[in-house]
């Protein structure tokens, strides 16, 4: 996916053997750090609980007319006037489809960001494969990997991503099925309407999806001035710019109209869709989509950024 900024990034024209040794070398220190964050937010999570017939007792609610008596906690509803039943924790495997984009345009960072969108996107990938696999999901990638239900998920997932084949743009879905959660981390540069071509026909398949946008700080506020060249890192195009700054109003209208736009769209499908900038917090934006897996509404800060 296109993206707009100074040239601070191997060229187009780079071999991709290069490339795929750069991003092998980038995966074991984002499991470290995924790890990191996934154990500095993790305390209190446990999976989205619901009612069913799992073995782990939930919580102790008032006895309703016509349940089985069998439910009932004489225990519990013998300390006060009330009848209680034990409920127990749905314990389904669910599977969840982890997948970030690995395009050229993910390698960007400007000064203004504490990490790539490229490390930023695994360690958000990882990290939540690490916190869904503590909570018993089955967890896979397209095209990279499988679905597995396994403790060691996220690193069974990085060594995939460390062999996979360099691909750009969305992944394909043949094997994803219906009644899954696709969670897709990536820039999200191409219109809104092209995006929504692919993943319209995801949602009337029955999937839940949840988008995250990662963005540079630099490709929203557009700090540049004077005489600027940009470049596109996946076609090599190139814009010369005598006074950059006199293009940033109308650059930061059609950003901001673009990421509305998508926003909007994913909303009207059912979808979640989730902003962070990679000057703030992975773990923002790692609750946020913890929460909408969960069924929770997420609170936004930074003016509607995580």
């Amino acid at each position: 996916m296109a993206s707009i900024g100074q040239i601070v990034n191997p060229t187009p024209g780079s071999d991709a053997l290069p490339r795929a040794r750069q991003r092998a070398s980038l995966v074991p220190d984002c499991l470290v750090e995924a790890k990191r964050i996934a154990n500095t937010v993790i305390a209190g999570w446990h999976g989205r609980r619901k009612r069913g017939i799992g073995e782990n007792f939930w919580q102790f609610r008032p006895y309703s007319e016509g349940e089985s008596l069998s439910r009932i906690d004489w225990r519990r509803s013998a300390r006060d006037d009330h009848t209680y039943v034990r409920d127990r924790e749905w314990e389904a495997a669910h599977t969840i489809w982890l997948w970030a984009d690995m395009s050229p345009s993910m390698m960007y960072q400007s000064t203004y960001g504490s990490a790539s969108k490229e490390s930023r996107a695994l360690v958000i990938m990882l990290a939540l494969a690490e916190i869904l696999a503590r909570s018993g999901e089955r967890i896979g990638c397209p095209g990279v990997m499988e679905p597995i239900s396994a403790r060691n998920a996220a690193e069974r997932l990085a060594a995939a991503l460390m062999h996979a084949p360099l691909t750009g743009g969305l992944p394909e879905t043949v094997m994803v099925r219906g009644w899954s959660d696709l969670i897709l981390i990536g820039d999200f540069l191409d219109d809104a309407p092209s995006i929504m071509a692919r993943l319209g026909p995801l949602a009337r398949r029955g999937l839940r999806g949840h988008v995250v946008e990662i963005a540079d700080p630099a490709e929203e506020i557009f700090p540049y001035n004077g005489r600027t060249e940009f470049t596109d890192p996946e076609t090599g195009e190139r814009l010369t710019s005598g006074r950059a700054e006199s293009l940033r109003e109308a650059y930061r209208n059609a950003y901001l109209a673009r990421r509305e736009n998508l926003g909007q769209s994913l909303r009207h499908l059912g979808w979640t869709f989730v902003s962070h900038r990679t000057d703030h917090l992975a773990s923002e934006a790692l609750v946020a989509v913890h929460m909408y897996l969960s069924g929770m509404p997420a609170k936004a800060t930074h003016g509607g950024q995580f």
